[in-house]
């Protein structure tokens, strides 16, 4: 199955909603190439990138459930090739 890479941007605006997130990118991990969290302690929020060489399913799949979680706001960009 072709793959892609893509970068899933996360902005954790509810800290409560950090344990569902981690939890959601661990169910994922075989995917992730690499994260980076930022904590933007001044605004109260967390920002997260996700790099992921994944099928574009599963990457509609993590980005769809990641955006029902309360607090969450998130965005993917998808290579064009795969």
């Amino acid at each position: 199955m072709d793959t892609r890479i893509a970068v899933v941007s996360i902005i954790v605006e509810d800290m409560e909603s950090s344990v569902p997130t981690n939890e959601l990118l661990h169910e994922f991990s075989q995917y992730i190439v690499g994260r980076m969290g930022i904590p933007y302690r001044q605004r109260g929020i967390s920002i997260i990138s996700v790099v992921v060489d994944a099928p574009q399913n599963v990457i509609s799949s993590l980005s769809g459930k990641l955006g029902m979680i309360d607090g969450i706001s998130v965005k993917v960009t998808v290579s064009k090739t795969p």
